[in-house]
């Protein structure tokens, strides 16, 4: 996956969880992003969900998740790439880790 097929983006402070996908706390509104040299670039699709999203520091992007949904809405695959490394992970419909 490379960028994601989005409708909608918003940004947020941070994230927490460690299970995809990841929740995004504390949303900024665009204006907020002059004063900021750390933030995500979050994408939702027209369901409203996440389909990625970009860490950003000082403009450079250092995390980026993009992720594919079952038709039940739960996570399939995750893709994470950090520092130039990229993990995939693929989910059953359950959202339960399987083999690639």
């Amino acid at each position: 996956m490379t960028a994601p097929d989005h409708t909608a983006c918003r940004y947020f402070l941070s994230y927490s969880g460690v299970k995809p996908p990841l929740k995004l706390v504390n949303p900024l509104e665009e204006g907020d992003l002059e004063h900021r040299n750390t933030y995500i670039r979050a994408y939702f699709d027209q369901s409203d969900r996440l389909v990625g999203f970009d860490k950003l520091v000082y403009g450079d992007i250092s995390i980026s998740h993009r992720y594919l949904y079952h038709d039940n809405g739960a996570v399939s695959r995750a893709e994470i790439t950090m520092d130039e490394d990229l993990t995939v992970m693929n989910f059953d419909e359950a959202g339960k880790p399987v083999a690639a």
